[in-house]
């Protein structure tokens, strides 16, 4: 593993040679903070005050990689920098030191600077002011706080805003994520609607004009030809119709025009009838008082849907549809003759009976369809209220 320190920012070298070309230039001018006769300056040579400056300069490139690190260093050349004739640029220098260590370091460094030197803010104020008894004494306290509580206070301040404008940001971002996950969903549920609802309107349709079709085709009979063309023109302009209703809701929410009504259980009648008009022989038995519209659309998919599977795939014989109203559920039954082994008239994609089961379940109903004493069955079970049982 590589212990090697990543690479300083190019700002923090910047400070690193302006501090130091600074702190050379005030020294090379003479311009000190103390003066040779002060008791403080025991290192008293010319030179003195360029160590701390150097090592404080130093300390620069770590303030944001290694901030504690640099903090450390710096403290003891700035200690150092108190017994020498002194450099202005060495204090600054030390305070952006501070100031980095709390807004770049561990937040638990961040919580305990601004303490500790507050503590020896205090303490550098009311000790040698209780010492020497003078009230001057209180200046040593201001000059800690001015060096080291000031820049740890303003680290902590910046911190704390810099660390609420992320979590602002993270929440923006986590909202924006959920939603467009609610955005791909509501789009993915609204294209399965529209799937089973294209399956359900054209499949039938298709199938007896592909049946007929097949008969005029294969029967050299004029009569039986033209009684196929009839029911093949019949079943493309209802198909017709209601890819126009289809249409009609698509277009809706762009205010082009209104979308025509969704069909109900009172069009039955009409949905056997036509299709008896494809051949087959319907019984119809519907018993039931009024249900929510969300019900009735699903039992007259289901209805068509079956009547469209036994069109396609149902031996010869009667197919019985019923509906019942029971324990506050719409029971749909739809039966067909049934024998293993018999070719299907028109090949299937099997989707039909997917969006017959996704329809009940969409409602918290139950949907089965399988054989059953030699008949094809399809059963469906629709609560009436939300959250009723099945």
């Amino acid at each position: 593993m590589s212990l090697a320190l990543p690479r300083p920012h190019r700002d923090d070298l910047r400070i690193t040679v302006g501090g130091l070309l600074g702190g050379v230039l005030l020294w090379v001018l003479g311009i000190h903070p103390r003066v040779a006769s002060d008791h403080l300056v025991l290192w008293q040579a010319p030179w003195a005050p360029l160590v701390p400056l150097a090592v404080t300069a130093a300390c620069e490139p770590l303030r944001r990689i290694r901030p504690r690190t640099g903090l450390l260093i710096g403290t003891a050349a700035l200690t150092l920098d108190t017994v020498t004739l002194g450099n202005i640029v060495t204090i600054v220098l030390y305070t952006d030191l501070m100031y980095a260590a709390v807004l770049y370091g561990s937040p638990a460094a961040a919580r305990r600077i601004p303490w500790i030197t507050g503590m020896l803010t205090v303490l550098g104020g009311v000790v040698p002011a209780a010492l020497w008894r003078d009230p001057q004494g209180l200046l040593i306290g201001v000059g800690v706080g001015v060096v080291a509580f000031a820049p740890a206070s303003t680290g902590w301040v910046v911190r704390n805003h810099r660390d609420a404008a992320e979590a602002a940001r993270l929440r923006a971002e986590q909202t924006a994520l959920l939603a467009e996950m609610d955005r791909t969903q509501a789009v993915t549920a609204e294209r399965a609607r529209f799937a089973r609802e294209l399956h359900d309107m054209v499949a039938g349709h298709l199938s007896a004009i592909a049946i007929h079709s097949t008969a005029a085709l294969s029967l050299d009979d004029p009569k039986t030809s033209k009684d196929a063309l009839a029911v093949i023109r019949e079943n493309s302009v209802e198909g017709l119709a209601e890819m126009r209703r289809l249409i009609g809701i698509l277009r809706a929410g762009s205010g082009d025009r209104e979308p025509a009504a969704s069909p109900t259980l009172d069009g039955l009648g009409a949905l056997v009838d036509g299709a008896r008009a494809n051949g087959l022989e319907v019984t119809l038995d519907a018993g039931h008082d009024s249900v929510p519209v969300p019900v009735e659309l699903a039992a007259y998919r289901i209805v068509q849907e079956s009547l469209t599977n036994a069109l396609k795939h149902a031996a010869k014989g009667r197919v019985h549809v019923a509906l019942h109203q029971e324990n506050g559920t719409l029971r749909v039954w739809v039966t067909s003759p049934y024998r293993p082994g018999d070719a299907s008239r028109v090949s299937g994609s099997g989707s039909g009976l997917a969006g017959m089961r996704e329809r009940a379940a969409l409602l918290g109903g139950s949907f089965e369809a399988g054989p059953e004493s030699g008949r094809w069955a399809v059963r469906a079970v629709l609560p009436l209220t939300e959250g009723d049982p099945a």
